[in-house]
């Protein structure tokens, strides 16, 4: 998808011999430059109509001064989200790629990050610069999108409202983004048959989720953090199950509601609006987490593993989809500031390391890392190809957050700095047993 100026008040494109040497364009170059390595990885377009950079690039637009107020209040990852979302600042030519260059330079310095003084150099230039072209002040408002949580983190009250930011949008726009299944995670490509798409590769998915825990007719399933119900449904549906699927979304769980009402599956499916630490009625045959720990905390997360063990019967098993983050810990300023707020991720092995501590046996871990790049590559067409009627739900600023989101997180996957395992562990039998096959079923 190309990302151009197109509001009607917009600057006319500027040919390439307006570049001089003394433009806010140049100023601001000579200020980033010594981050990459002597050479910009994109091309840069300031507010006077002056660029600067290589001429086969992306062109990063700075549109509006406020963008640079942002970048001195928050330097980095935070600063140009908000400038982006809000409009100040923009992208001309391939997102995704302009970011691939960007991470690739980064990469070229040796660790990813420039040296302490070459930081501390660029930052007091850049205060000089701004400060030189007058528009250093106080920066402007947090945009509205991005997310105001209050209370202790990781409370009952704080969690419902960190998901309600992130689900309840509406299912609609959902909708114009994830596939009938409406499946809100990783999913599993076992083909590369051009007619072979995201839809077919979430029931792959689906299916395998099932198989490793065994499900079988009449068996007990928990679905922990069942967002719309895709394996809920599923387990009922393709494999007999009695399904409690918990979500702490109204909005989700009315969908999942008229999804059962539908295929005439009440009685097989109960989905409750209820916090996983608050189910009462254990114990389950199995028990599914697709791409729901993320959202527990790093502090809380003994907790969740701890509700797992109570709830699983001897014999049973757990599989839990979660993504990891092989850099720092956490979500990242973005996705913690836009997307999902107080959202934790660490290394796969701390996440089995946890789970063992709870008493479950972990068994198997399936790394779908490239798995995800499809997944998101997916998600992100369908995005753009309903641009309009996403901008008409939910405005424009939302729109440029989900798009910064979406192509973001597929370069993180791509690109191996995040990564999503499913992760199968039983509740042994106080003899020691697990019950599980001598030989894979999947």
């Amino acid at each position: 998808m190309t990302l151009t100026d197109d509001r009607p008040d917009a600057p006319a494109s500027t040919p390439l011999a307006r570049s001089t040497t003394s433009g806010i364009a140049q100023r601001l170059a000579a200020v980033v430059e010594p981050l990459f390595g002597g050479r910009l990885p994109v091309r840069l377009k300031a507010w006077d109509g002056t660029v600067a950079g290589p001429t086969d690039a992306p062109t990063v637009v700075l549109r509006d001064p406020a963008a640079l107020r942002r970048l001195l209040r928050h330097p980095g990852e935070l600063g140009l989200a908000q400038a982006y979302v809000t409009g100040e600042l923009d992208v001309e030519g391939d997102l995704l790629d302009g970011f691939r260059r960007v991470w690739a330079s980064a990469r070229g310095l040796g660790g990813g990050r420039p040296p302490a003084a070459t930081l501390a150099a660029a930052a007091r230039n850049g205060l000089r610069t701004a400060f030189d072209l007058g528009v250093v002040g106080l920066p402007p408002e947090p945009p509205a999108s991005q997310a105001r949580l209050r209370g202790r983190l990781h409370t009952k009250s704080r969690d419902r409202s960190a998901i309600e930011h992130h689900y309840n949008l509406s299912n609609d726009f959902y909708a114009l983004i994830l596939d009938p299944h409406m499946a809100y995670s990783c999913g599993y490509w076992t083909s590369t048959d051009a007619g072979y798409a995201v839809e077919d590769a979430q029931r792959d998915k689906l299916d395998l989720v099932c198989r490793k825990l065994g499900i079988e007719p009449g068996g007990r399933h928990l679905d922990i953090g069942c967002g719309w119900g895709s394996l809920s449904l599923h387990a009922a549906e393709q494999f007999g199950a009695q399904v409690v699927g918990v979500t702490i979304s109204s909005e989700q769980k009315a969908f999942i509601d008229e999804r059962i009402r539908e295929r005439g599956l009440e009685g097989r499916v109960e989905i409750r609006l209820q916090d996983y630490r608050e189910v009462p009625d254990g114990p389950f045959d199995t028990i599914s987490s697709i791409e729901m720990g993320e959202h527990v905390g790093q502090r809380n997360y003994p907790t969740f593993t701890g509700q797992i063990h109570r709830l699983l019967r001897p014999g049973g098993r757990a599989l839990i989809q979660q993504m990891s983050r092989t850099t720092r810990p956490g979500g990242g300023p973005f996705i913690e500031a836009f997307i999902a707020p107080d959202m934790h991720m660490r290394p796969v092995g701390e996440t089995v390391d946890l789970i063992e501590q709870a008493g479950l046996e972990v068994r198997d871990v399936h790394a779908l890392r490239e798995h995800y790049v499809r997944t998101v590559g997916a998600w992100y067409d369908t995005f753009e190809s309903n641009w309009d009627e996403v901008v008409a739900m939910v405005g424009e600023e939302v729109a440029r957050v989900w798009r910064l989101y979406l192509v973001g997180g597929a370069l993180a996957f791509e690109e191996g700095r995040m990564g999503v395992d499913q992760i199968l562990a039983v509740k042994p039998t106080a003899d020691g047993r697990s019950g599980m096959p001598s030989v894979r079923a999947w």
